[in-house]
């Protein structure tokens, strides 16, 4: 199966340079449909006028985003180490506590496709 997400810049440019290999997303319905072996189109946003295809090689799936980055290196997401307290409170300037205690959080390990 084939999916679409958007990125910005920075993590669509980690992406693109192969240092980014997990994206992190809500566990919601839209997501649920992933499925090891799919492939997905990430395109650059806002206006979408680059993409990166990949293919899904693993689902993690946790109840809180924090979860998971510490069981975690920093460096399948593309950065350092020293980094890791800014990833843990970066997922809530996209997703809201709400969100992710409804939903939980997914990490999707890909590689380009």
């Amino acid at each position: 199966m084939l999916h679409e997400m958007k990125l910005y810049e920075g993590p669509f440019g980690r992406m693109k340079k192969g240092s980014k290999k997990l994206e992190l997303r809500l566990y919601d319905e839209k997501r649920q449909k992933i499925k090891i072996g799919d492939e997905i189109i990430f395109r650059l946003a806002p206006n979408l006028n680059e993409e990166i295809k990949t293919k899904v090689t693993g689902l993690l799936v946790y109840p809180k985003f924090a979860d998971m980055l510490d069981d975690l290196p920093t460096s399948l997401l593309g950065y350092d180490e020293k980094d890791r307290d800014y990833l843990r409170t970066s997922m809530y300037e996209v997703y809201s506590p709400e969100q992710e205690a409804t939903h939980g959080a997914l990490g999707i390990r890909i590689e380009h496709a």
